[in-house]
């Protein structure tokens, strides 16, 4: 006989102070925005040429650095699932910042 079994995925963790909300948020901002903002950065000082060549360096670096941090906290299990901006900050808040503060 064959059982599948689903396993049981951990829920996004809530963060309870405001402290450790203000800190997902503004990671949640920074993983958002920052490549526009190099874009429009590199406009102002420089051309369309090397603002292009920013906003597409800066995506591919911006990748990374979400998927590092996506996948230094949430758990093996559930690596393969999709998590947007929000979660991901969440979960490192909780998991790596506000260890302590919200238990």
């Amino acid at each position: 006989m064959q059982v599948d079994f689903i396993n049981e995925i951990e829920p996004t963790p809530k963060l309870q102070t405001g402290k450790c909300r203000l800190v997902a948020f503004a990671l949640r901002v920074a993983l958002q925005f920052t490549t526009y903002v190099v874009g429009l950065i590199m406009l102002y000082l420089y051309d369309y040429f090397v603002a292009i060549a920013a906003i597409l360096l800066s995506f591919i670096i911006m990748g990374i650095m979400r998927s590092k941090i996506r996948n230094s906290v949430i758990p093996p299990s559930q690596r393969e699932y999709q998590y947007n901006d929000k979660d991901i900050a969440d979960w490192y808040a909780a998991k790596e910042l506000c260890f302590g503060i919200d238990k």
